[in-house]
């Protein structure tokens, strides 16, 4: 189905594929009568044109990209525009997009959601934005549809910003890259590798663009072949797709933890423009006649089977037809992996879900970002029309991604067929995807169109014993599922006939409703701010030593940002810096706000000119300690705070709040193995934390040990490779090394700042 090259390939004429070789470039010539060299060709893929065009740095290995536009959501945007206002912001200088699709249905923590929502509406007034209303579409529809063009790059605080399949170049990262955007500063990576994902065939029918999504993400996440590059879909595999088909499989590229994605583009995307009144925005984008690709992926279309990625991670995948084929086998493999995922904390199984041999399903969704489109929905209307799902346990309900898609849904009837089954429709919210909408009872099992299945995502909480499970589906699995009253069936079993149906776009839902600036700023417009809403707490400048706490030791192989911060019922406190920080680790670790505490009250003894030690009295032994080396460290050149040990973290959304909640806690420092993703160890760095690096093996220290970090401002101001570090205990100092990686002249001011609010301030 999906087949990974070791090394790279060359593909000549968009057709042909040449994996690289010692003859390869022989190869390229005999094809092309050309002479072509490995650089050239390198600039010849898709990603490189549009990188290029928005680099302002004048070195391709060294970028300083500029995007076109911005878009954020309602747990994102209070956030950014309050770390921006600090900075000095006066308007916008680029189109940025207000939605409001997470905290949507105002249904926790009083008026703090609709104040939120307010707090938007006045800011795109004010500075000159775009404001989507609750319920009008979510945030990566509303992209597709109204902010998408052709050879443009867009930047999103939603780790799902992917635009690909429109000819867009589309980045999901935290809240500080925003703000610098909005401050016109630039967005700095080294260039990024690009990997060829080569199509052929087409799906056969009941096949969905979850299913090919899985089949890719369960083929390259482990092995990290595609991780922080960009993807870029190439062959004649891609004209057998619709648009919404290839934006389904686009969307789902962020499980894979590459960097962005990109298309070849054609008449089928033209039509998308055109369709959505924008033929201007429309681009022609394909490879150059010889593009080399720094890694490849083939697949066949047509060898791709209905997909379902078990819980705990959309990485976890199986055929439906293997699962229902080695049920017992699986459940086991999964129950494993579910017992380092969930610590021990409670019981997980889903052996008792298996009736009769077959495994029933308590719950179906369709929705977001992933599964709300309209195709995915008309298909899921046909396969289940006539059928009714019943009045046992199983549910079924489905959110359209846009309310012009649902007015279309209503219109063409597959509205109403699904209603007649006994589904519910609902509007546009991206809540069943997070935690805020639709969770499960416990120890139920859900199957969902939608983006992530990381335990506790979909809103049960292990601190109180509760446990539900999400598997990822196509939506035509789901209907067939539902159909079946709740037997976990493949959509290709499915015999009768799946229409295609013309989709029209009705404009004047968006102009009746969605507020748009078109770029004038109002300077006289009062924004208008809840009791919720807080300003960041004062950070200090990273000092000359540091004296930092473990206040937590996660050794799971990978570690989720909604284990960092959970997402779900916290959403309500993102415009809260201190509020939300209450929640940080609560689900993995619920010792680690009390102990970061603990040890932040020294730091701000230091903050408020007193001594650390009369608050922190262990910390004179501490003290002595490292006075029997660095007897010079002390008053006025010493900090204090926290530092957590995962083996891999970041892995999932680009919400900053996996980092900022540990900074408002005192934290200076994450110590990893390494970091799942980008955006991640970039939002430790826009918060001003140390992103150590040490190496895999037995730790030097444990959780509760404190660590001293002599001449660490010194250290990053030379750039040093290795930073000495010591293990503080009663038998002296213990020395080892960690790394802080590669660090642009931004990030390390940044980080001697403090934080990126620090670096801005005016």
């Amino acid at each position: 189905m999906v087949s990974v090259y070791e090394r790279g390939a060359y593909l000549v004429n968009g057709t042909e594929v040449i994996p690289d070789s010692s003859e390869a470039l022989n190869e390229v010539k005999s094809k092309t009568g050309k002479d072509v060299s490995i650089e050239q060709a390198r600039k010849e893929t898709i990603a490189y044109g549009i990188l290029e065009a928005h680099n302002t740095s004048g070195n391709m290995d060294k970028l300083k990209i500029k995007f076109d536009k911005l878009t954020s959501h309602d747990i994102t945007f209070v956030g950014i525009i309050q770390t921006a206002r600090a900075s000095g912001l006066e308007k916008f200088p680029v189109p940025y997009v207000l939605t409001n699709c997470h905290n949507s249905l105002c249904a926790v923590g009083g008026t703090i959601n609709e104040d939120d929502h307010m707090f938007g509406l006045t800011c795109a007034k004010k500075y000159g934005g775009v404001y989507v209303p609750p319920h009008q579409a979510v945030i990566h529809q509303f992209a597709r549809e109204m902010l998408a063009g052709g050879g443009k790059m867009i930047l999103g605080s939603d780790s799902h910003t992917r635009y690909g399949a429109l000819g867009t170049m589309a980045m999901g990262e935290g809240g500080p890259e925003l703000v610098k955007q909005l401050l016109n500063q630039t967005y700095d990576i080294n260039m990024p590798g690009i990997v060829g994902v080569y199509l052929t065939g087409e799906p056969v029918k009941g096949v969905g663009p979850q299913d090919v999504a899985l089949a890719i993400i369960g083929e390259v996440f482990a092995s990290g072949v595609v991780k922080n590059k960009v993807m870029e879909f190439v062959g004649p595999g891609v004209a057998s797709l619709s648009a919404d088909f290839r934006i389904g499989i686009d969307v789902m590229t962020t499980e894979t933890t590459c960097l962005s994605s990109i298309w070849q583009t054609d008449d089928e995307i033209k039509e998308f423009y055109d369709i959505h009144g924008r033929s201007e925005d429309y681009k022609e984008l394909k490879p150059g006649e010889v593009a080399y690709y720094d890694g490849f992926i083939t697949i066949d279309l047509g060898t791709i089977k209905p997909m379902i990625a078990m819980p705990f991670h959309p990485s976890n995948t199986y055929t439906i037809e293997e699962l229902n084929a080695n049920l017992m086998d699986i459940l086991n493999d999964v129950e494993k992996k579910a017992a380092v995922s969930l610590d021990g904390v409670v019981e997980f199984s889903l052996k008792d879900k298996v009736k009769n041999g077959k495994l029933m399903v308590d719950q179906g969704i369709i929705a977001g970002c992933a599964g709300g489109g309209f195709e995915n929905i008309c298909a899921a209307a046909d396969i289940m029309r006539g059928s009714y799902i019943g009045s046992d346990g199983f549910t079924l309900s489905v959110y359209p991604a846009s309310m012009p898609v649902y007015m279309e849904l209503i219109k063409n009837g597959c509205a109403a067929a699904l209603l007649e089954t006994g589904a519910v429709m609902k509007t546009a919210f991206c809540g069943p995807c997070f935690g805020a909408g639709d969770t499960p009872a416990n120890n139920a099992f859900s199957i969902r169109h939608s983006t992530r299945n990381f335990p506790n995502r979909e809103g049960s909480k292990l601190q109180n014993g509760q446990i539900a499970s999400v598997a990822l589906m196509d939506a035509r699995s789901i209907a067939a599922t539902a159909a079946n009253k709740g037997v976990l069936t493949a959509a290709t079993e499915f015999d009768g006939p799946i229409n295609k149906y013309q989709y029209h776009f009705d404009s004047a839902i968006y102009a009746n409703r969605v507020f748009d600036s078109h770029g004038v700023a109002d300077p006289s417009v009062e924004i208008q701010f809840g009791p919720n809403i807080k300003d960041w707490p004062a950070m200090t400048e990273l000092p000359e030593n540091l004296v930092l706490r473990v206040v937590s030791e996660i050794h799971d192989p990978v570690t989720t940002t909604d284990e960092l911060i959970p997402s779900g019922e916290t959403s309500s406190y993102r415009s809260n810096p201190l509020g939300l920080a209450e929640f940080t680790l609560s689900r993995k670790d619920p010792a680690y706000v009390g102990l970061a505490k603990d040890i932040q009250a020294a730091q701000k003894a230091v903050m408020e000119g007193k001594c650390p030690l009369d608050v922190k009295p262990e910390l004179k032994q501490v003290m002595d300690v490292i006075h029997t080396v660095y007897p010079a460290a002390g008053e006025g050149n010493i900090g204090f705070g926290s530092t957590i040990f995962a083996v891999k973290p970041g892995d999932g959304s680009a919400r900053e709040q996996a980092a900022s909640c540990q900074k408002v806690l005192g934290g200076w420092a994450n110590i990893a193995n390494e970091y799942a993703t980008k955006r991640y160890r970039s939002n430790l760095i826009n918060w001003g934390m140390l992103p150590f690096i040490i190496e895999e093996g037995e730790l030097p220290f444990k959780n509760k040990d404190y660590l001293f970090f002599p001449n660490i401002r010194k250290a990053v101001i030379d750039k040093e490779e290795e930073i000495k570090a010591y293990r503080v205990g009663t038998d002296g100092l213990t020395e080892f090394t960690v790394k802080l990686g590669e660090l642009t002249d931004e990030e390390r001011q940044i980080i001697l700042k403090g934080c990126l609010i620090n670096y801005n301030r005016v």
